[in-house]
């Protein structure tokens, strides 16, 4: 069976625990930024969302859970990860948004 995908309304509500991250908008998707940086937005396939994590901890994730973190050619000298949706909770992201507010 497939798994569930999360909603936005989820990954909204955990971005905005964070004080100061603002909701807007980063190539036609939903972003989250801190003091104008991107932070996160869901990427145009709606399957998955990037982090702007650097560098140490992309490549860590990606080797600890690939089925989970990757990047495409556009990420490739960017600091940034994307997670599949489908495999992610909210505490998941809590994680992730944690790692990319500490980054800025």
């Amino acid at each position: 069976m497939a798994r569930r995908k999360l909603p936005l309304t989820t990954i909204r509500r955990v971005a905005q625990s964070f004080s100061g991250v603002e909701e807007g908008t980063s190539y036609g998707t939903p972003a989250f930024r801190l003091k104008g940086r991107l932070l996160a937005r869901l990427h145009q396939d709606g399957e998955s969302i990037m982090f702007k994590l650097g560098f140490e901890a992309r490549d860590h994730l990606m080797r600890a859970d690939p089925a989970t973190f990757f990047i495409t050619d556009h990420y490739r000298n960017s600091p940034a990860i994307l997670a599949r949706l489908d495999r992610l909770s909210a505490d998941d992201v809590r994680k992730l948004f944690a790692k990319a507010v500490e980054g800025r």
